[in-house]
């Protein structure tokens, strides 16, 4: 945009080392000046051969130096003159070791930071549905790239191969309660370190010679004794008509 005078500066590198705030207005005034407009009243106070003063009896558009803080900033301001003590302020300008340049309006400034605010946040999203994923079966999930660096980063390992199956622990400890019971340990240690102690078995007491015989001698008469005969078949009977 032409009018757009904010991305803009203009210098003139034969007047910078003789600025003052005497001179300031004169060389804000060259014709090259993209900034100065020709049509103004300090234009015709400038042909008329006039001192500044003249400018608080005219009307309409001048030009002020507003501050000064030499040797490197000047401020001008752009104003419309409506009567001797009253005045519009239009646009300031600020000359910085000789260089000008536009200074940006209330609603530029709060236009330019929405903008940066808007354009940020609106990288941030795009950024994040980037690292979206989706699958009918899964569902939504966030697949960021450092996690596959750091993936790749790591030492693969090798899962541990489980010696056996829990099938197959629990069969071995039915099969070692089995062994215990049948075969109970002679010694046993109350405490790691400590030495084995025996085991005291209590045997059970043998039953006499004499009653051993006689439980013989029973089941070998059971044994010889003759099987009962076996009962013949009923008789059929005929059936009376």
């Amino acid at each position: 945009n032409k009018n757009n005078l904010l991305g803009i500066s203009w210098v003139d590198s034969n007047w910078v080392p003789g600025l003052n705030p005497g001179n300031v207005l004169e060389y804000f005034s060259d014709r090259s000046n993209p900034f100065y407009d020709r049509t103004c009243n300090n234009e015709v106070v400038k042909m008329q051969r006039l001192t500044v003063d003249h400018l608080n009896q005219m009307v309409g558009v001048e030009y002020i130096l507003l501050h000064a803080q030499e040797p490197i900033l000047y401020i001008i301001r752009k104003q419309q003159r409506q009567s001797p003590t009253q005045v519009v302020p239009l646009a300031d300008y600020y000359i910085i070791a000789g260089v000008v340049y536009q200074a940006p309006d209330l609603g530029t400034v709060i236009s330019s930071r929405v903008l940066s605010a808007v354009h940020g946040i609106q990288s941030a999203f795009d950024e994040a549905m980037s690292y979206c994923r989706y699958h009918p079966s899964k569902g939504y999930w966030w697949h960021f790239k450092d996690h596959e660096e750091r993936e790749k980063a790591k030492p693969k390992t090798k899962k541990k191969e489980e010696p056996s199956s829990l099938f197959q622990r629990h069969r071995v400890d039915t099969l070692l309660l089995d062994l215990r019971s049948k075969f109970p340990p002679t010694f046993y240690q109350p405490k790691p370190g400590e030495k084995p102690i025996p085991v005291e078995v209590k045997k059970e007491p043998e039953p006499p010679a004499e009653t051993v015989k006689q439980e013989e001698r029973e089941q070998a008469t059971k044994s010889s004794a003759p099987a009962p005969p076996n009962k013949p078949p009923p008789e059929k009977r005929a059936r009376l008509q």
